[in-house]
């Protein structure tokens, strides 16, 4: 200890500067820091050190509050704050302090002003504000150390409403000529994105300039902005992945500066953020990931030193070859590699091995099956986190012949794991592999009662409730659902029966609910057995009120005359006289229920759950009370997100100079409770609503054991508890297969008898990994077919699940698309050359393979060249309709696939046909056809085979949008170089700025195993936006109804009419918004999403600017229609 106080007290005074005497090392005798951190450490308890502080803070606050403190005092004062802000005592009182100290001081004072600020206040501090003007002024100083210090407290914490304030002067900054600015001003853009994306949206092109600046430390800052973009939308910055490319290689290379390195590494940071960025955009994309091979088998070929950084790196490699699409030599590399770290006796090494085995695992099942007696090793590795991570991959791996034995051992560590996360964590792993692969109803019952028994009342209330949803819908099958209510029953009978006093509350719970519903499928048990069963629950003191409240509406359900009344009454009048109003009222619902079957049969019908329940969610019959209160006077309700609006529009500050106020004959036309846009400026109240997240808090350390120390992990210092034997079943395989299962280990047979250890682990590998060598070698795309669900849920939604429960199992390639100039300019002084673009119809004979698949289906049927070139036509109203080509002909190009369009859609205005996925069978592409009042998307599904395919069956799923399929029949069956159509009909139901469908196309050959594709089709949300005609008065009363508001100023078009005029025609024009009206220097345009939801807007020529209001009763709508509204201004 005393080693480390030496070390903080020499360094002290280099980094504050506190000695007045210039190469000082230690800090003077009269500094009164350095007495209060010797005054700490030579204290015994932390009663002394709290007394110590408290005197300390008193004496600071007296000094700071003092008139004839100077600059360089407070300094050291705030310091001395500082300090103990760190330790865990808050010093609110210096927090204003600190910011006049940012704003007066000279430069080394600002300094500590700053790093104060920092430390003390968090963005949504309300003193903040007053460090605005300090930051505006500082950005524009010719001080070089002042502007830094205001873009790293900018970079650090900054009001969201204050940025527009500062941007202009930020976004100066990247041009300018000291790269440490340049470096802070991206960084500092970097946090507005996080916090305000749409604030920096019109300066993409600018972070495009940071990629390309030619010092290392602007272009490595930028990479944390492109990780961002690229995680949200990969597709629009395909056309960076050469850039991208090419600044590894450099790095790989060496070519970097010697001061980028790490322990001879170069660069390893700015490599695995590029790995990340690759890693993304390579994904399910051919194309892309074939120009980012080679760089990746540099990366693995020259990441050979023994350091912990070299292993970083590795492991990103490994993530990302099996990320993209797949290339057999890397993925043996890759596999190597994974074998290395699996293998090595270090801890840390065998962690990264385990976790990268972990994200593999799925794609590649037969890796696991190399390592497995490893794997079995690492369960019962003395390290709770490798054993952890072990459980995680044979979670990964389990499927219906291995889930009892995984089941096990996930059941075995929970029963010795003392960790709540780790716990909660399992037991809803446990719970999901119960309900998806339970061999039987035994099984499963007792499977899940160990889940709530060892979860307890810590895990997450979504599982005893899924649990009783499905016991309460049901399954496929009436004889399967009876059988597991029955066995349930039994079961709970029999453990309340037995010492309920040690079951959590909430298995208490569960248990309850179930015997109030189904204890009369036992038909030998009798009702009174079961209420006097319940009625001890009542009765024991560690059972919480909740559950008596459970227990007690069981009871009602199971109460129907003889000796049931008899408990019913004894119980309610126990508890009609609760404190609980909950059980006061359950208690007199037992009372009259019981006395009463005929209600109570009204009531409480048997087998409710499974009738739908209709909800009266507009709480109509409330009608008349509220009318009343109205007349009475009482005020009208309004929506909490309304309230928090207009209580931030009471605190908002303005904006806009006092010289831009309206003239008085325009301002006394008001209305009430809101201004209008219609009559009024925009008034500059900022919504928003901030909380403070600020916490601080002292790091306890009492009993908490030392575990980890210069060694590493100090497992032998500590006993190991050993855990409960667990018998494991029989390995589900035959004789001859475990003999070849044991024997695979070895290649000639002996004699020798193996030790009774290693027959065991062979045994438990033989059960763990049964199933996954029947899969197929390399499943680089996913799991081929998953195993058909024991208990299958009566689905509400068959297309939407089957989407959801799907993995991804197809490639994905984007067309090509020009790369922008700027990225072959002075990129790390190298020359980056782009190859011509080629369409993906010229590169492969067929339509561009592992591309994502769109779904819909209705077949057309074109002439065969060679006998007639007239060209198609529809036959009837049938959607369904086939195209016949020319054996081993190209696919049908865009003019092709465009002529089958249907008839209704053929002179309507269509999007670009994008190629979605393909295989070696079929090729899907899709556009969107926009109508007056729907937009269509339109699939083209195109048999490249010679051979007939039937079953085809279509699927979409979208988060954002509602899919509704256009055509009567669905595609069944295609012929030969067939094109098949199919429409489905769009709307929004989430706005995004992009917004996309994913879905799988699944087809059978007349011989042969099923096959499906996954795709995704994404499309822009200005598709769905359509112009709303209104009257001005309509426009008024429609504002002030919307709640959901976004304010923004955006760039004028200056051509021959007036600015304002001919920037809302561009907008008209691009957007398809309707002019409502124009006033002088304000306008009002309004529009609609498809379906019915509107959104209006409110313009006004401010400073040779036009200042934007839209508002909608739909969230997130205002920011993304602000959004294509300036790429509409800026590519004009």
């Amino acid at each position: 200890m005393s080693d480390v106080v030496e070390k903080t007290l020499t360094a002290l005074p280099g980094l504050l500067s506190l000695d007045s005497q210039p190469g000082s090392t230690k800090l003077s005798s009269s500094s009164k820091l350095g007495n209060l951190i010797r005054g700490i450490t030579e204290l015994t308890s932390k009663h002394e050190e709290e007394k110590l502080i408290q005197l300390e803070l008193t004496s600071i606050k007296e000094q700071v509050s003092s008139p004839n403190t100077s600059m360089r005092q407070m300094k050291e004062l705030m310091v001395r704050a500082i300090y103990c802000e760190m330790l865990g005592y808050e010093s609110s009182f210096s927090y204003i302090h600190a910011i006049k100290l940012a704003q007066q001081g000279t430069a080394l004072e600002k300094r500590v002003g700053y790093l104060a600020v920092s430390l003390f206040l968090n963005e949504s501090h309300e003193l903040l504000l007053l460090l605005v003007n300090t930051v505006l002024k500082d950005l524009q100083s010719t001080n070089l150390i002042e502007v830094c210090m205001a873009l790293t407290v900018v970079s650090q914490m900054f009001p969201k409403d204050m940025i527009p304030a500062i941007l202009p002067l930020v976004e100066e900054k990247l041009n300018h000529p000291k790269e440490i600015i340049r470096r802070k001003a991206v960084l500092a853009l970097y946090k507005f994105y996080l916090i305000a994306p749409n604030q920096v949206q019109h300066i993409h092109n600018k972070f495009r300039k940071a990629l390309c600046d030619k010092d290392p430390g602007v272009m490595t800052a930028s990479l944390h902005i492109y990780l961002q973009l690229i995680e949200e939308n990969p597709e629009g910055y395909k056309d960076l992945t050469t850039s991208f490319v090419t600044i590894l290689k450099q790095v790989v290379g060496g070519k970097l500066p010697m001061d980028f390195n790490y322990h001879s590494v170069p660069a390893p940071w700015l490599q695995i953020q590029l790995l990340r960025i690759l890693c993304l955009l390579g994904k399910n994309d051919q194309s892309t990931s074939e120009i980012m091979y080679e760089v990746l088998d540099e990366s693995l070929r020259r990441a050979e030193i023994n350091h912990n950084i070299t292993y970083a790196i590795l492991f990103e490699c490994v993530k990302c070859i099996y990320t993209i699409h797949p290339k057999s030599e890397l993925l043996e590399k890759a596999a190597k590699c994974i074998g290395n770290f699996v293998l090595s006796p270090k801890i840390n090494l065998k962690y990264l091995g385990l976790k990268a085995l972990t994200y593999v695992v799925q794609q590649d099942p037969k890796l696991a099956l190399q390592h497995q007696m490893t794997i079995i090793e690492c369960l019962d590795h003395p390290d709770l986190i490798i054993k952890r991570e072990t459980l995680e991959l044979l979670f990964r791996i389990t499927n219906a012949q291995n889930v009892t034995v995984i089941v096990d051992k996930m059941l075995e560590f929970l029963r010795v794991n003392k960790d709540d996360y780790t716990t909660i964590d399992l037991v809803g792993k446990v719970a999901e592999l119960a309900e998806k692969y339970a061999p039987d109803n035994e099984w499963f019952i007792e499977t899940m009662s160990t889940v709530f028994s060892v979860g307890g009342d810590t895990m997450q209330p979504d599982i005893p409730n899924s649990f009783l949803k499905l016991l309460s819908e049901g399954f496929d099958s009436m004889e399967e659902d009876r059988k597991l209510r029955l066995f349930a029953v039994d079961s709970y009978v029999s453990l309340l029966q037995e010492e309920p006093g040690k079951l959590p509350q909430r298995f208490l719970q569960v248990i309850s609910w179930v015997l109030g519903e189904y204890s009369y499928l036992r038909e030998d048990l009798e009702v009174d057995t079961v209420l006097r069963l319940l009625a001890k629950l009542l009765d024991m003191k560690t059972t919480s009120s909740e559950t008596k409240s459970w227990v007690l509406m069981a009871m009602t359900k199971l109460c129907e005359g003889g000796a049931g009344v008899s408990v019913a009454r004894e119980v309610s009048e126990t508890y009609s006289s609760s404190l609980d109003t909950v059980l006061r009222q359950r208690a007199q619902e037992l009372q009259h229920l019981s006395q009463d079957s005929e209600m109570r049969a009204r009531v409480l019908p048997r087998n409710a759950g499974l009738d739908p329940l209709e909800v009266d969610s507009s709480l109509s019959f409330l009608d008349g009370f509220v009318s009343e209160a109205l007349a009475a006077g009482a005020a009208p309700y309004k929506p909490p997100h309304q309230r928090q609006e207009e209580l931030a529009q009471a605190k908002a500050l303005s904006l806009e100079p006092y010289g831009l106020s309206l003239p008085i004959s325009m301002s006394s036309c008001c209305i009430t409770d809101r201004q209008s846009p219609t009559l009024l400026s925009i008034s500059s109240g900022l919504s928003g609503n901030s909380n403070d997240l600020s916490y601080r808090g002292g790091l306890k350390l009492d009993g908490v054991k030392r575990v980890w120390g210069r060694e590493g992990y100090l497992a032998q210092r500590e006993p190991v508890e050993e855990s409960a034997h667990v018998e494991v079943p029989s390995p589900l395989r035959s004789p001859s297969q475990q003999g070849g299962a044991g024997g695979s280990h070895s290649h000639t047979p002996t004699h020798t008898p193996t030790p009774e250890p290693e027959l065991e682990k062979q045994q438990l590998a033989s059960s763990l990994f049964v199933g996954l060598a029947s899969q197929s070698s390399v499943c680089l795309m996913g799991k081929s077919e998953p195993t058909p669900q024991r208990f299958r849920r009566k689905a509400n939604s068959p297309a939407s699940s089957s989407a959801a429960s799907e993995k991804q199992s197809n490639s994905m390639v984007s067309a090509p698309s020009t790369v922008d100039n700027l990225m072959f300019n002075n990129l790390l002084d190298s020359h980056i050359t782009s190859e011509p673009a080629v369409s993906s119809l010229e590169q492969t004979p067929q339509l561009s393979q592992g591309l994502v698949a769109a779904n819909g289906s209705c077949d057309e049927e074109l002439p065969d060249s060679d006998v007639n070139g007239s060209s198609p036509s529809l036959i009837g109203d049938d959607p369904v309709v086939a195209a016949e080509l020319a054996p081993h002909e190209e696919p049908p190009k865009d003019l092709l696939l465009s002529s089958c369009l249907p008839a209704e859609l053929s002179g309507l205005s269509h999007s670009e046909i994008t190629p979605l996925c393909s295989d070696q069978i079929l090729d899907l592409s899709a556009c969107h056809v926009q109508k007056e009042d729907a937009l269509v998307l339109v699939v083209f599904i195109y048999n490249s085979s010679d051979s007939d395919i039937q079953q085809i069956l279509l699927e979409l799923d979208s988060e954002e949008l509602e899919v509704s399929c256009e055509s009567d029949s669905a595609v069944q069956e295609a012929t030969g170089h067939s094109v098949a159509v199919c429409q489905y009909s769009l709307s929004v139901k989430r706005p995004s700025v992009h917004v996309e469908l994913v879905g799988m196309v699944s087809y059978q050959f007349p011989v042969g195993t099923p096959q499906s594709v996954q795709f995704s089709y994404k499309l822009p949300l200005s598709s769905f936006i359509r112009p709303m005609t209104v009257s001005t008065e309509e426009y008024g009363t429609m504002w002030l109804d919307f709640s959901h508001d976004t304010k923004q100023n955006l760039t004028l078009i200056s051509d021959d009419q007036e600015p304002l005029t001919a920037t809302l025609s561009v907008l008209k024009k691009k957007l398809q918004l309707h002019v409502v009206e124009i006033i002088g220097m304000e306008g009002i345009v309004a529009c609609r999403l498809l379906q019915d939801q509107p959104c209006l807007m409110h313009c006004r020529m401010h400073a040779g600017t036009m200042a934007v209001w839209l508002r909608s009763p739909v969230p997130d709508l205002p920011d993304c229609l602000m959004y294509f509204c300036q790429r509409a201004l800026q590519e004009h």
